[in-house]
Order: C-alpha cells, then structure tokens, then sequence
C-alpha cells in the first residue's frame, strides 16, 4: 500500500459507549401452614448489562427489591429495561438505590421502560428514588401495570430538575414520562407528561410549575369502595391551601401531583403523604432523609 493510499484512508471513528440493562423479577406466594398468612418469596430473578435487582432482607409481610443501574446514571442512547410479576396474594415493594441521574446528551435519548404485573389479591409498591434531570439531558420514560381487579397498586415517580445544593440550572432537556395501568383488562389510568424544550420558561408557568424544580407524581388504585377512597384522599389532603399540592379521587384511584423548590422539600412532602397511603408499613430504609 503507497503512502497515497494511506492518505485517503479515513480513519474510523469509534461509537459512543451506551448503557444497556434488563432486569427481570417475579414472587411467589411462600407455603405456610397457617392460612391467615401470608408471606412472599423470589420465583424469578434474572440480570443482563447494567440492571442489578438486590433482595435485603426484611421483617414484614412484604418483600422488598432494590434496583439498581450500575452505570451511575443515563445518557442519549442508553437503554434500561424492568419487569416484575407479583403472583397471586403476594406482597411487594420495589425500591432504587440512589437517585437516578441523567445527564446530558450528545445525542439520542435515554429510554426506560417498567412492565409490571399484579395477579389477583396481590400489592405491589413501586417507589423509586427521585430521578435527576441535567442540563440538555434526554429522557423517555414508560410504566405498563396489568392489574387484577382486587389488587392494589401505588407508584410514585419523582423529578428534580439539577441539584440545588449544586447551582446547577436546567435551561434546555427532553423529559417525557408515559403511565398506562390497566385494570381487569380495561385501561383505567393514562397520563403523559412532556417538557421538551427551554424547561426554564416551561417550568415557570402558574399551569406547569410556578418555578419549583421539583415534582412527583402518585396514584393507588385498590378494591376499596370510593367512599373508602375519598376518606383516606380527605385525610392526606393539606389543611390549609397549598397550590403546590394537588390530590383527588376518582374511578378507583386515589391521584396526586406534588411540587416543591428542592428535592429535599419534595421528599420532606412525599414521605408522610406515602405513609398515608400505606399505613402501618415503613418506607423502604433508602428512602430515610
């Protein structure tokens, strides 16, 4: 080969690295001897890239999985994949290690998907940690829950938009989020929720955020009557006015948005609202302030 040819040779140029994980997990009702009750244990645990599942041990009647992204957050490009199945008459909760980070893209999105499964009598809490938006960062995310009609169901999905404690602005980021929840095979909650853009001007909106830079959004959907149902939403309802906070009941479920001018001050306002939404359990040990 002639130095002319090496010339005209290009030189490759190497792809970006991207985060890839799938995280598969199932429980079982576990056999006892007394049937007034009842205790849950692991049927299926399966890990691929980046998506870890830890199982701590607990003293109650729920299990508790701890899901982990060993990458340490998530870019244009990454892809993390979650499934759980809580079979007949168990009882689960689904918990993060840390806050999810996501930072920005050089290009493409980061794309995370939850598929979760609730057979009949079965409860399942999904309560992950806050996720954290960088500046231009990247993000669509997706819940499909398939329910049966007698089970109970509560998720929560938090956003804080840079670190306070940081100085970090978001001016510009992508944040998509898609919830669908089917109940007895008829959808039953749908919610999307986009900011795509200049987040800054979005966000100061009275509609949107009145400027706060942290917001999370729940729902529970159970078999209890709805006289049930608005007596617990009266309950947990603030006092006094607060425009930050928002709950209602209707269809079955119980929904709320909550926002607030940190991530600190969303979680001081998420960790007694959850209590009273799962009464006589404790949160998971990583969500402690």
């Amino acid at each position: 080969m002639t130095a002319h040819n090496l010339a005209e040779k290009p030189t490759p140029v190497a792809g970006l690295q991207r985060t890839a994980g799938v995280g598969r997990i199932a429980f079982k009702p576990a056999p006892s001897e007394d049937p007034t009750t009842s205790a849950t244990r692991l049927e299926t645990l399966y890990q691929e890239g980046a998506a870890k599942v830890r199982l701590p041990k607990v003293y109650s009647d729920m299990a508790e999985a701890v899901l982990i992204n060993t990458s340490g957050g998530l870019t244009g490009g990454d892809v993390l994949d979650w499934s759980v199945e809580a079979g007949v008459n168990t009882r689960s909760v689904l918990t993060t290690q840390a806050c999810e980070k996501i930072y920005k893209a050089s290009e493409g999105t980061a794309n995370v998907t939850s598929f979760l499964s609730l057979d009949k009598g079965s409860e399942l809490h999904w309560l992950p940690q806050e996720t954290i938006l960088f500046d231009r960062a990247s993000l669509s995310r997706q819940m499909h829950v398939h329910m049966a009609e007698d089970a109970r169901f509560l998720a929560v999905e938090a956003v804080i938009l840079g670190r306070d404690a940081m100085g970090e602005q978001v001016e510009m980021a992508h944040f998509s989020d898609r919830w669908r929840i089917h109940r007895g095979g008829k959808l039953v909650h749908a919610d999307d929720l986009l900011f795509s853009g200049e987040v800054t001007k979005i966000a100061a909106g009275n509609s949107t955020l009145a400027s706060q830079r942290a917001f999370a959004s729940v729902v529970y959907l159970g078999p209890e009557d709805q006289e049930v149902l608005e007596a617990r939403c009266d309950a947990l309802r603030p006092k006094t006015p607060d425009l930050s906070f928002g709950i209602s009941t209707f269809n079955g479920k119980i929904t709320a948005r909550l926002t607030a001018a940190t991530g600190f001050d969303l979680r001081q306002k998420l960790i007694p609202f959850l209590q009273g939404l799962r009464p006589e359990r404790a949160l998971p040990k990583l969500w402690s302030l």
